[in-house]
């Protein structure tokens, strides 16, 4: 059974240009905590992972089966209906089932991290930039179900879509924690973590090294890899061993290399 809700059929109308503002404008996110979710299954997955979602709307025409009640649970959102045309404007993409979210963003200051074992597996990763890489970073980090994933120096807004989509979800199943490179090389010296850089220079084979204990696997850009501050600070420099003609990969894939490294040896 389908609820009434109230429909929204022009794209004049103010939630649908503030819908518009939020996926566009990173300011606007920041100034309203807002940001847009499309899909069942990112909405759900962004649910279990503590947002709050504060208005769902839908399009009839596209939704099909999806039951509205199920997404939004007990926590009785504002529920809108729209047109397809309407939809077609706000939506992203025309494959998210016809439901759309506007969620409650959520604060990644460092404090906020929290560690259910003694000795996590932390992926830090410094001024990543590519929604794609950030995104690929994300779910890796879901696969491998890393404690932490740490951003240092951000240079896009977590919540842009293009980060959303092409992490699919995961995004909202990840402890993300924020802050500058001091501020999280502190962070990890406080709670007794190594710090283990991909880096060029001093480097040892990742495959030598012991991350059985409490450890930060450190990525870089692929432009510039990291600042010195990084190097300075390192336990360890990690290196994976090229066979072609060049010296790097793509990010996301050096960091799954290391990250499964790290939990075949602790036995998963």
């Amino acid at each position: 059974m389908r609820m009434e809700a109230k429909l929204i059929s022009s794209a004049q109308n103010p939630l649908v240009k503030k819908v518009l503002q939020l996926k566009e404008k990173s300011r606007e996110r920041k100034k309203t905590g807002l940001f847009v979710v499309e899909g069942q299954r990112e909405i759900e997955l962004a649910q279990k992972g503590g947002y709050t979602l504060q208005t769902l709307l839908f399009c009839p025409e596209i939704i099909g089966d999806i039951s509205i009640e199920s997404i939004t649970k007990s926590l009785n959102p504002e529920v809108i209906q729209v047109s397809e045309s309407v939809y077609g404007k706000i939506a992203h993409r025309g494959t998210t089932e016809g439901v759309l979210g506007l969620m409650l963003s959520k604060n990644h200051a460092l404090e906020n991290i929290c560690f259910k074992n003694k000795t996590p597996l932390v992926l830090v990763a410094e001024a990543p930039e590519k929604p794609g890489n950030i995104g690929a970073l994300l779910r890796t980090a879901d696969a491998a179900a890393v404690d932490a994933v740490l951003i240092a120096n951000p240079k896009s807004d977590l919540y842009s879509p293009n980060i959303i989509r092409s992490s699919v979800g995961c995004l909202f199943t990840n402890q993300i924690g924020v802050g500058t490179t001091d501020e999280i090389i502190a962070f990890l010296r406080t709670n007794q973590i190594k710090i283990y850089c991909a880096a060029l220079t001093a480097s040892k084979n990742y495959v030598e090294c012991d991350f059985k204990a409490a450890s930060a696997l450190v990525m870089g850009t692929e432009a510039t890899g990291l600042t010195e501050n990084w190097l300075k600070n390192s336990d360890q420099n990690i290196i994976i061993p090229m066979q072609g003609e060049i010296d790097s990969m793509n990010v996301s894939v050096s960091a799954a290399i290391l990250i499964f490294e790290a939990k075949r040896q602790r036995g998963f």
